[in-house]
């Protein structure tokens, strides 16, 4: 068959009109073009969920899970407020409590003179030692403190 147009069509077409061979380049251009945006839209999505995460990154560690483990939830759950309670959680910076404290119970084992538990053999002489009322070495016991107090 030869390729005729009907005799009512005008002779010149439009350029986006499929010609009789059968390929249609407005359809094949747009479909590259519609595969190019969901691409790049997924992918601006995933830049944008994961940004409660990259602004934590910069905290602390705790800090940091839970804002990832509140983009998680959001992610499986579909509900926004996790997401936007991770955003919040990261723009926030929380205050370190962690580091007085520890400062705290090492001053405070300092002035108690913490020692290791006594075991055995030096458990037994210094049970025998207090029962004597003596004091070990070095230290001031209950005959030293009433030294102390006539004095």
């Amino acid at each position: 068959m030869s390729e005729q147009l009907h005799p009512m069509a005008p002779h010149h077409l439009p350029f986006y009109l499929a010609p009789g061979s059968g390929v249609d380049t407005l359809m094949v251009v747009m479909g590259i073009f519609l595969i190019g945006t969901v691409l790049w839209v997924g992918t601006l999505y995933w830049k944008l969920h994961s940004l409660p995460e990259r602004m934590a990154h910069k905290s602390q560690k705790l800090q940091f899970e839970f804002v990832a483990v509140l983009g998680l939830i959001s992610l499986f759950t579909h509900m926004h407020i996790f997401w936007v309670a991770g955003l919040l959680l990261a723009l926030i910076d929380l205050p370190d409590f962690g580091t007085p404290l520890r400062s705290i119970a090492g001053s405070v084992e300092k002035i108690a003179d913490a020692t290791p538990v006594e075991t055995g053999d030096a458990l037994a002489e210094s049970s025998s030692v207090r029962e004597s009322g003596l004091s070990p070495p070095g230290q001031s016991g209950p005959a030293k403190e009433k030294e102390r107090s006539h004095v």
